[in-house]
């Protein structure tokens, strides 16, 4: 492994809740299952860290039972944290998963929007992962966009068109792999052929970065140098998707920090997400193992 995956973004608590349908408007549903894990930015890490990659978090982590739980995950994952204990709890997201296998998401933020004291020193051999989340709070962005050194993997999540143009422009300036769903590439371009959106958002970033379009069973679609290629993705049966796109992000880190070419890396990153939507959980990213057994 070269260098690491420096993680700026968010480790939350999911409270998972599995329901037939999203309840109507003043409506109820009743849960078939209840789950509380680490979630959010921890999804990245657990998948890049399973294959094979050194990781560090660098965002906030509260006091409370939402923060031991988070950090009980984390060191449990061989992720080292760096950033100091906030003085509120880490906060917490409530996922509805769906029979379709479909997830929606509400959250409450805590000590993971916070401002750290200082970032760890980033080198050259790094990938700095910043997620959109991060750009929504002036504080938390402006900090990251100081960070010099590394290469950075943008992945915009879903509120991308609630961040303000001015560090999302900055952003991008400084994106080496932007990785983004369907949805997220749509919203960005307001493209709905996925080639189209592609190719649109690598004139957004400097020479030689690369964009990747997640689009679920279908794999991936890679942008770079004003051509687009497709991974295919792999048939299987979803039972969760919540952390399919997290996965897919943590192995691509991983597989680029070994120096796999780009469309390897993406090839291994879809198969990472096929596994992670067959088993339920929102931190579902496989081991290097059972991507090697899956790709054999």
């Amino acid at each position: 492994m070269i260098g690491r995956l420096v993680h700026t973004g968010q480790v939350v608590v999911d409270l998972v809740l599995r329901v037939p349908a999203l309840p109507p408007a003043g409506g109820d549903v009743m849960a078939s299952s209840t789950t509380l894990a680490a979630g959010g930015g921890f999804n990245v890490m657990a998948a890049a860290a399973r294959d094979g990659a050194a990781v560090v978090y660098t965002g906030g982590h509260g006091t409370g039972p939402h923060g031991d739980l988070a950090r009980a995950a984390l060191a449990a994952e061989g992720v080292t944290t760096s950033a100091p204990i906030s003085a509120v709890d880490t906060g917490i997201c409530v996922v509805l998963v769906d029979d379709s296998g479909e997830r929606t998401f509400v959250t409450g933020s805590g000590a993971e929007t916070a401002v750290s004291g200082s970032l760890p020193q980033v080198s050259a051999a790094d990938l700095l992962y910043v997620s959109g989340y991060s750009l929504l709070v002036p504080e938390k962005a402006e900090q990251i966009l100081a960070v010099s050194g590394g290469a950075v993997l943008l992945d915009p999540g879903p509120l991308v068109a609630d961040i303000d143009p001015d560090p999302w422009s900055r952003a991008l300036a400084r994106t080496c792999v932007l990785s983004t769903n369907a949805r997220e590439a749509r919203l960005l371009t307001g493209r709905s052929d996925l080639s189209a959106a592609a190719l649109e958002l690598g004139t957004r970033l400097h020479e030689g970065a690369i964009v990747l379009v997640r689009d679920g069973a279908a794999g991936c679609l890679v942008a770079r140098s004003g051509a687009v290629e497709v991974v295919p993705g792999f048939a299987v049966e979803a039972v969760d998707t919540n952390g399919a796109g997290d996965a897919h992000c943590g192995v691509l880190a991983a597989a680029l920090l070994r120096g796999e070419d780009v469309l390897e890396a993406a090839r291994r990153a879809n198969a990472a997400a096929a596994l992670a939507v067959t088993k339920a959980g929102p931190a579902t990213g496989p081991t290097a193992a059972e991507i090697d057994r899956f790709l054999a």
